[in-house]
């Protein structure tokens, strides 16, 4: 199977009918979602055991094992639901203990430790995309299995570090934009973290079925989120000369 054809039909999926198809389902999600949130989450204590703070590590949180890092309801239930139920996919992780204050330079340190789950994410989105290449070395059926694996990481990991990169706390990309905004903006923004997840709730959930009753498109997720995935996963497929 083509590189295109796994990639539509890994992305829109088809809705599960019997146990079969669950397992299936299951099979070529499981091992992406994990790896994409193991490695995104031990980053972010990587980062910030480098900088100078060990909380993470003495955590046991600079790990490769996904228990560390999985939310059973955040990580496993929800997005479960959701995606057996409508084909959307939200969902978090434990957060990463960082005390910033033990940080050498907390500001500048900040951003780092923020960007690096982003970044993994990214770096893991172009591995696979690599691996791609190696699908005619494979047979039929195992090389369909495993191109399938490798395009739900390559959408689960560019997804995961487009989301996160928006500049509302507790996401990555507030703490970024509190790392680099001047004081002033920078206290005013950090002040929204305890309402960050209701608004984002607001944002995906709420305002779709608002804009559905009024009759437009309040689709915030797909502008923010989906529309920019387009565009850098073609952008990271003709780089590497899969299209």
């Amino acid at each position: 199977m083509r590189c295109r054809e796994l990639l539509l039909q890994s992305w829109t999926g088809h809705e599960p009918v019997n146990i079969n198809d669950i397992l299936f389902l299951a099979s070529i999600w499981i091992l992406p979602v994990l790896l994409a949130i193991t490695l995104h989450e031990a980053a972010h204590g990587w980062a910030a055991w480098r900088l100078g703070d060990d909380t993470a590590k003495r955590m046991g949180r600079v790990t490769f094992n996904p228990i560390a890092h999985v939310d059973p309801l955040g990580t496993i239930v929800l997005p479960a639901i959701l995606i057996f139920a409508g084909g959307i996919l939200f969902g978090w992780a434990k957060p990463v203990p960082v005390n910033f204050s033990r940080l050498g330079r907390p500001r500048r340190d900040m951003v780092l430790v923020a960007a690096a789950g982003p970044g993994i994410n990214i770096g893991l989105a172009i591995v696979s995309a690599l691996a791609l290449h190696l699908l005619p070395f494979l047979g039929p059926s195992f090389g369909e299995w495993i191109g399938r694996n490798l395009v739900n990481s390559i959408n689960i990991n560019l997804l995961l570090a487009i989301f996160n990169m928006i500049p509302l706390p507790p996401l990555d990309g507030g703490r970024v934009a509190v790392g680099i905004l001047p004081r002033p903006l920078a206290y005013q923004l950090a002040r929204l973290e305890r309402y960050g997840l209701f608004i984002l709730i607001g944002l995906i959930f709420i305002l779709p079925l608002l804009g559905r009753q009024l009759g437009t498109d309040l689709n915030i997720f797909r502008w923010l989120v989906l529309a920019p995935l387009e565009f850098l996963r073609g952008l990271l497929l003709h780089g590497v000369g899969l299209i």
